[in-house]
């Protein structure tokens, strides 16, 4: 028997699967602290602000938690805007986090068949205008400034 259901040859896995890969300028809609198979990490959802034939896509990424990744946790707190007493103090509360704006840097990988949203780097939501108009080039996906910085605060507590 055959069925017609409309709209199904357009629908996706993800809402994040029709955004390309680029900058965006997001804001976090929800956040979650999570564990998978011993891995902590906080799945976000954030709601795209810029470009604006985007507005109001969303996109869903984990940010992990381990301990070799809290460069990058930091980062993305840094530059979104995150409470700098609460991050002195090593604590995080997701309630603070929803409605913080920023810059993502998205690519798509496929691991195991199935494709993952990459959150690749961050910059705070000021620096949108001169990444998006090419007047200034992105952070390098590898390390940026402020994970350098981070990167650099850890070494000398060590």
């Amino acid at each position: 028997m055959k069925r017609y259901v409309a709209g199904l040859n357009q629908a996706t896995a993800c809402a994040s699967d029709g955004l390309p890969d680029g900058l965006f300028l997001v804001r976090v809609e929800r956040i979650q602290y999570r564990w998978h198979r011993q891995k902590p990490f906080y799945a976000i959802q954030f709601s795209v602000i810029e470009p604006r034939q985007l507005v109001g896509h969303r996109l869903a990424a984990r940010l992990s938690c381990s301990s070799k990744n809290l460069w990058k946790l930091n980062w993305f707190l840094r530059d979104f805007g995150y409470d700098p007493e609460l991050l002195e103090r090593n604590e995080i509360d997701d309630k603070s986090l929803i409605g913080l704006c920023g810059v993502v840097k998205i690519s798509h990988s496929v691991v195991n068949g199935t494709t993952v949203l990459d959150l690749d780097g961050f910059a705070p939501a000021s620096r949108w205008r001169k990444l998006s108009d090419g007047t200034e080039k992105p952070i390098s996906p590898a390390i940026g400034e402020s994970a350098a910085a981070s990167i650099a605060e850890s070494k000398a507590a060590w």
